[in-house]
Formats: C-alpha cells, structure tokens, sequence
C-alpha cells in the first residue's frame, strides 16, 4: 500500500501538470478560451459515453493486468504528445484527438486502480485506503499545479508531457510487485459463497460471477434497483451542482459583494485545499460509512454554505471556509466507501462505470445551471439559495423515507384449537 501511494503520488502530479499544461498549450495554438473548455470537454465526454462499458471490462479482465495496461497506454498517448509538441507538428485536430483518446482509456483506468487499491487493504481498512487515496490525490494536484510552471519555465512544454509519461510508467512497474490481500475471482470456476483467497478463507468481499451476470446491462440494472445507491447518486448530484462549484460562486463572491482581488481568492482556494486535506484524515478514521452520513453531511455543508453567503467580510468567509471543505472531504470518503464495498465484487467495475457516467453529467450541467442561478441572484443569493436547495432535499427525502417505512409489530393472542384447549399463538401487524 505504501508504494501504491508513492506510484500515485507521482502519477497525480504528472497527470496536473499536463492538464495545466494542457489549457496554456490550447490557448497558444488557437487564443480562444472557448476552444479550452472545448478540449476539457472532448476529453470528458467518453467518461458519459463509454463508463460503463469500461466497468463491464474491469470486471471481466484481471484487475493488476488491466490497470497495468491502462497506465501504459495513458503513458503512450503523453510521450506521443511530448514529440509532436517538440517536432511543432501539433495542432488542435490532433489536440482534440489525443484528449478522447485518453478519457476513453481513462473509462477503464479509473475504476480498475481504484478497486486494485482496496485489493491491497483488509475489508475494515477500506475506508482508510480511500481516505490516504484523497490525501495522495490532493498533494498530487498542488504538487503538479506547481511544478507545471518550473517545468515549462525551464524546459518547455514538450518536457511537462513527457514527464507525465514517465510518471504512468512508473506505476505501471510498480503494479506487478504488489501483492493484494484478496484474490478477485471471476466465472463458474469459483463459487460466489465461497471464494478463493491467499489464507483460504472466506470473504464475501470478493465474489464471482457467471458470464451471464458480467454484462453491461445486469450492471445498470443492479445500480437503478438499489435503493441507497440511487440516493447516493441524488444526494451527491445535488451538492455537485449546487454546492461544490466553490471555484465558480466563490470566486464571484471574494471579487464582487466582498470587494477582494485575485490574491483574496487564492488565500480562499488554499483555506479549501487545507480543509480538503484534513477531512480526508478524518474520513480515513471511518470504519463503516453510510448513505445516510453522506446526506447528514452534505445537508450540514448546505447549510454552512448558506451563512457564507451572508459573509459581511472575508475574514468571516475564510472562517466559514475552511469546516465546508472538510465536511465535504468527509463526505466523499463515505460515500467513495459505499460505491466501492457496497456492490458485490464482480459488479463493482460497473457501478463505478455508471457513477463515472452519472458524475460526468454533473460536471457538464453543473457550472452552466449554477452560472444561470448567479445571474439570476447574484453570487449571494446563488450561495444561500443552493445551500436551502440541497438542505431541503434532503431533509425531505430523510422524511419521505421514515413515512414509507412499515413497521412489524409482534402481537400475543389467544385462539381455541380443535381439541379445545387454548394455545399461545403470534400474529403480527404491520
């Protein structure tokens, strides 16, 4: 586990430093911020298109091969980049190409380290393995953002590429020596009771299924029939469109009713990362994370982004700030811990899948609905209004719930038999 983080680590940091390499390299070739987004976007959209059929292959395909695979074909398709950027041979056509190219290989990637991860750790541990994987995650993005600008500075940006290429690399070699603590175990060979793992012992964790249980289709519909999975996808679709856009309404809020400049907002931004970071620590210390503290959670985030946004300064905000990150990191510890221990093994490649699909969704709709809402209310009002949103839905749904929810009542009568006598019985009401 301690070298899968270090092979991260390193992977985080190359893989933002191409994505701000990326954006700069987009805006050279054509001037146009339209033509930027274009590139996120392009690079995205197979995330909506093909992430459940890359976790239909995740369950199929041995878990160590696939992501050893992917990381190489992610760490081909950036030294390509490196020499066409070298040769002046790129341009935004070839650009845009090589960006689908990489979300379509990413629609695979994703979900098979993810769960090549929680492989490495006890059951218990998972929470714990997810909680370092969001530390990893967020020292990779400031490392990479970072190192982005010394790398182009000094060595241009074909060398940011291809740096990123060595970094998928290295995991790449560094996955065939780990040794996971469960062995997946897939078709007819192995009984989903009573799977094989290295001790001989039985864990339900990791099952297998027949070829007739690995299709795309049983995987949606595993998802759309489990009730916690769907208010999942509700609960955290709410928040991502209304209350976690903080680059968008608080950036507005610091430059505008707060009068603050660009240097505000990035004392802003770094209050965030600290809070990212802490509640990824706390969430690590989760044993048995649910639905319904991922909605208790995000309704106290709405909340505390309400009184933000009556913020009268932004010492006020900054105080505000720093407990909304770190409910949020909490946040997506559990519910990154249901999505990837509540699904049997051999369908957990396709509920990421179509989590992948559901959260690619949201980052397209999100800023635009959110935007729309600004204009409407102003940054203020989108803060206070969004956070009611998301605390209502909530709340109404918790309600919804308790109603909908029969109870058994256990009654004791007594009836006469045929022999006369009278005997014990129970009957039960509902």
């Amino acid at each position: 586990m301690r070298w899968w983080s270090v092979a991260n680590f390193v992977s985080n940091a190359g893989t933002w430093m191409q994505l701000t390499v990326q954006n700069l390299l987009v805006l050279q070739i054509t001037g146009s911020a339209a033509a930027t987004g274009l590139s996120m976007s392009v690079q995205a959209a197979p995330g909506l298109l093909m992430s459940v059929a890359g976790g239909a292959a995740v369950d199929r395909w041995p878990r160590k091969l696939t992501a050893a695979v992917s990381q190489g074909l992610l760490g081909a398709v950036a030294f390509v980049t490196a020499v066409l950027v070298a040769t002046d041979q790129l341009n935004l056509a070839v650009l845009m190409a090589l960006a689908a190219v990489t979300g379509l290989i990413a629609t695979v990637d994703g979900p098979a380290c993810a769960l090549l991860g929680n492989d490495l750790v006890r059951t218990e541990d998972v929470p714990s393995a997810i909680g370092v994987g969001s530390l990893v995650h967020n020292a990779g993005r400031l490392a990479g953002a970072a190192l982005a600008g010394i790398t182009v500075g000094f060595l241009g940006t074909a060398a940011a590429y291809a740096a990123n290429g060595l970094s998928f690399l290295f995991v790449a070699s560094v996955i065939p020596f780990l040794r996971p603590v469960h062995t997946f175990v897939r078709g007819a060979k192995a009984s989903p009771k009573t799977p094989r793992t290295p001790l001989g012992k039985k864990d339900t964790r990791d099952t297998g299924g027949t070829d007739d249980d690995m299709t795309v289709r049983q995987g949606v519909l595993y998802f759309m029939r489990r009730p916690r999975l769907v208010a999942l996808a509700g609960i955290t679709g709410l928040s991502a469109v209304f209350g976690r856009n903080y680059g968008l309404t608080l950036a507005v809020l610091v430059t505008g009713p707060l009068a603050g400049g660009a240097g505000a907002f990035g004392t802003v931004s770094t209050v965030l990362a600290v809070g990212g970071i802490v509640g990824a620590v706390l969430g690590a210390r989760l044993r048995k994370p649910s639905v319904r503290l991922v909605g208790t959670l995000a309704a106290a985030g709405a909340l505390l982004q309400v009184v933000a946004g009556f913020s009268p300064s932004l010492a006020v905000l900054l105080v505000l700030v720093l407990p909304m990150a770190v409910v949020e990191s909490i946040s997506d510890t559990a519910g990154t811990t249901v999505l990837q221990t509540d699904p049997p093994a051999h369908m957990r490649g396709r509920v990421l899948g179509v989590w992948g699909t559901i959260k690619t969704t949201w980052g397209l709709a999100g800023p635009p609905a959110l935007g729309l809402l600004m204009e409407l209310a102003g940054a203020r009002g989108a803060l206070v209004s969004g956070g009611l949103i998301i605390a209502g839905a909530i709340g109404a749904g918790y309600v919804l719930r308790r109603r909908r929810t029969a109870t058994t009542v256990i009654v004791r009568t007594e009836r006469s038999v045929v022999t006369g006598q009278l005997k014990p019985s129970l009957s039960t009401a509902a």
